[in-house]
């Protein structure tokens, strides 16, 4: 294992391809966590005519199942002796409820509850492979967020319209800003940075539940708007840059790295360890760490 080793959640499309795409090209050898076996073919190929030699591994799994969550993380740790990066980039902007097969809101899912549990299953070895990065992919949209209850909000499962669903998508990132300071304080710096930033309005696959989204993310990537690029930039700069090195518990913008506040209902640290407990908690009780 002579190369870093970055693996990239979300990596088929949007932002986690071209990030996974840039890391490549740097030399990182890439984990993809995906779930289609058809999109994980078509990426594999993509990063192997960009990157040529650099070693490609895909570990199957659907991060919104916190069992997979799970298990796809003791496999990565079982298969890496050691791994440098680890971006949390799969997302999802749902415009009505579904509930996943164990009970849980789907956003809340994908978006906080399985990279939880994935970054819990890879914390040792992400320790033992000192330094090493951990990079969220939180949103603007938490500012939208105008509340946060943590044993609440993390089994709300009630039903939601579209114009609804936006508040709810904002807090599921929230809890991403807030979770990712909450992890900085219990992880030494020294052996492991953890950040999160704010990648921009990006024309990605995000909302593909939105009718007509296919049609509208052809006209803004005609129109150069939303270039989901930049997003990914950011995501590469944390997971990368040496002025990042010793830098910990920050809430980056894609505007220049500029920092950012987390937004009020979840800053205060006392509240960030509230979500925090009534995760490991509730996740314990499913059997997520046992």
């Amino acid at each position: 294992m002579t190369r870093p080793v970055a693996v990239v959640t979300g990596a088929t499309s949007g932002l986690g391809r071209i990030a996974a795409l840039d890391l490549a090209g740097r030399g990182y050898r890439i984990g993809m966590v995906a779930r289609s076996r058809t999109k994980a073919d078509a990426m594999t190929s993509e990063l192997k005519a960009v990157a040529g030699d650099v070693p490609v591994d895909v570990f199957y799994a659907d991060l919104g199942l916190i069992s997979h969550a799970r298990r796809v993380g003791q496999e990565i740790a079982a298969f890496y002796p050691r791994l440098d990066v680890l971006v949390n980039n799969a997302g999802l902007h749902a415009f009505s409820q579904r509930t996943t097969t164990e009970g849980f809101a789907d956003m809340t899912a994908v978006n906080y509850l399985g990279p939880f549990v994935l970054t819990h299953a890879l914390t040792d070895r992400l320790l033992g492979s000192a330094p090493s990065r951990i990079v969220n992919v939180a949103s603007e949209a938490s500012q939208q967020a105008k509340s946060i209850a943590p044993a609440e909000d993390l089994r709300h499962v009630a039903p939601y319209t579209r114009r609804a669903s936006m508040p709810l998508y904002g807090r599921t990132k929230l809890m991403t800003i807030m979770w990712t300071q909450e992890l900085a304080r219990r992880l030494d710096p020294a052996k492991v940075t953890v950040n999160c930033c704010d990648p921009g309005f990006n024309a990605t696959g995000l909302g593909r539940d939105l009718p007509g989204s296919t049609v509208l993310q052809r006209v803004l990537n005609t129109l150069r708007i939303g270039d989901p690029r930049k997003g990914a930039g950011i995501i590469v700069r944390l997971a990368t840059d040496p002025a990042f090195a010793h830098t910990s518990g920050g809430y980056f913008s894609v505007r220049d790295a500029k920092p950012l506040e987390c937004p009020e209902p979840g800053r205060d640290p006392r509240v960030q360890k509230e979500l925090w407990d009534q995760t490991m908690a509730l996740l314990a009780d499913r059997g997520a760490f046992g």
